[in-house]
């Protein structure tokens, strides 16, 4: 069963749904409503050889983390 994340149109917050099947309505935890926006997700998968994924740090003044996987230091949207 998949999670996705929602964004609630009527209280604006973000949340997580548990999925069990295509025709479940997504509705906000707090609110109730079913007006609701499904946010694109970062899959995260493990390597064997690492033991923590790469995190970007709070944007340089210089724009972007410096880290390679962030390439122009465009991660500060994330």
């Amino acid at each position: 069963m998949p999670l996705y994340e929602y964004h609630c149109e009527r209280c604006e917050l973000p949340f997580e749904l548990l999925v069990r099947s295509r025709d479940e309505q997504a509705a906000c935890p707090t609110c109730g409503t079913t007006r609701v926006s499904k946010l694109l997700s970062v899959p995260v998968a493990h390597t064997a050889g690492a033991s923590s994924l790469p995190v970007c740090e709070a944007p340089r003044p210089s724009g972007g983390c410096g880290l390679p996987q962030c390439g122009t230091g465009r991660c500060m949207g994330m």
